[in-house]
């Protein structure tokens, strides 16, 4: 990752500069490690500010629901899996990664149908068969 640059795709590379990253102490069980070395990685990218992405993949990526993203449009990745600070490092990087490319795929528009003649029919044959079943179990004829 000497490059200074993270690829996305083929087309898509975002620089290392536009993302922060920030080492502090993991969570959890871990013993003397833990408690002594800042082995976590709280990665963080603006996608809201970011001028390498484009925009259709920006809004998309802004549209989604996803409790990494701030109000404000940044993309805060928490890691902390592993023992060493480069392998969480590696992990924030490959999780921002397969965010974006999340975006880069565009959502076929649905398009609206109606319903055929025959499927209104088998429906309504349907309804009229379930209230025929009904009726018969009524308690009028009991004796």
């Amino acid at each position: 990752m000497g490059t200074g640059l993270i690829e996305i795709s083929e087309q898509l590379a975002i620089p290392e500069t536009e993302i922060v990253e920030r080492f502090v102490r993991a969570s959890g069980a871990g013993g003397q490690n833990v408690n002594k070395v800042s082995t976590a990685v709280e990665l963080r990218f603006d996608v809201a500010g970011s001028p390498s992405l484009p925009e259709p993949l920006r809004e998309r990526l802004l549209a989604r629901r996803d409790r990494r993203m701030t109000g404000e449009g940044v993309l805060v990745i928490d890691a902390q899996r592993f023992r060493t600070q480069d392998r969480n490092r590696q992990d924030a990087r490959e999780r921002l990664v397969g965010f974006i490319q999340a975006g880069l795929h565009v959502p076929k528009p649905r398009v609206a149908t109606k319903p055929t003649y025959g499927s209104k029919l088998r429906r309504l044959d349907q309804k009229k068969e379930r209230a025929h079943v009904k009726r018969g179990r009524s308690t009028r004829n009991w004796e």
